[in-house]
This record gives structure tokens, sequence and C-alpha cells, in this order.
């Protein structure tokens, strides 16, 4: 019977630390970690400002104290920097119409209304780069994965206004 005991007691250890590590592999390896890691590697710190599409592995990282920007995909595992310089502008496309867009040296056009049943909802960076002219952040788009965790459409404009 003692051995049964000690059996069990080391399965029950055993069990234990393999779920202890599995969890901790699962929190290291979320999405939103990963991009952050990503983004305070290419920027040499932390991002100040960041805006992330959830699920689609995409984001935008900003540090205005070193004057630089960084875009990312795949989770983090490639990466783009910019000077903030060299970003022209930025448009918000709902629906695949362009409602609001600022460009560096123009006048800007604001949002004026945001549809409450918007089926996409997307932010185009756009560079001065010829390479890499312009940089899409789907924010919402209807018919998510639940497992995303979709935001509504409203609060994706939000976001990208």
């Amino acid at each position: 019977m003692n051995e049964l005991a000690r059996l069990l007691l080391f399965l029950g250890l055993a069990g234990s630390a393999v779920t202890f590590l599995g969890s901790a592999a699962i929190w290291f390896m979320e999405e939103e970690r990963r991009i952050k890691r990503g983004l305070k590697k290419v920027l040499k710190g932390e991002p100040e400002a960041l805006i992330l599409a959830k699920g689609r592995g995409r984001a935008a990282g900003f540090r205005f104290s070193a004057g630089m920007m960084a875009v990312t995909w795949d989770s983090g595992g490639w990466c783009l920097v910019y000077r903030v310089d060299e970003l022209v502008g930025a448009e918000l496309d709902i629906d695949g119409e362009v409602m609001g867009r600022a460009y560096r040296g123009e006048a800007r056009r604001l949002l004026d209304h945001a549809p409450a049943s918007a089926t996409s909802v997307t932010l185009r960076l756009i560079f001065d780069d010829v390479r890499h002219p312009d940089f899409d952040l789907v924010l919402f788009r209807a018919g998510d994965d639940p497992r995303r965790n979709p935001a509504t459409a409203a609060s994706a404009i939000q976001e990208a206004n």
C-alpha cells in the first residue's frame, strides 16, 4: 500500500509540473505578448503607442522619444522599422470606402460619421518607402473567428480614429 501512495503522489506532482509548464508556454506565446516583445526588440525599448489587429498577428508600434516606429506581422516574427517622419499619412477604410484620412502637409479629412453596422474596418498606414508603401491593419471584419476576440465595428472605428 505504501508503494501505491508514493506512485499516486509522484503522478500528481508530475501532472502538476506538466500543467504548469504548458500554461507558462501558452502565456509566453500569446499573440499580444509576442508582438510587444518583437516591437521592443526592434525599437530598442518599450513602444509608447501601439495599435494591434487582434487575431491577425499584425501591429504598429511607436516610440516617439527615439523618433521611430515599426510595423510587425506574423505575431512579431517580421518587423519593418521606420523613422516617424517616413510616415506620410493614414487612412481609415470602412467597408471599402475611405472615411477618414490624415496626410502630412494636407488638411485632415475627419471621420464625419461612423456606420453602426460596418462589415470591415481597416487602418492603412502610408510610408515614404518604394518597396513597402503601405501597411494594412484589419481591425474588424464581419464573421471573424470568435477565438480571436473580435472587437465590435464601433470599437474598432474608435481605436483607429
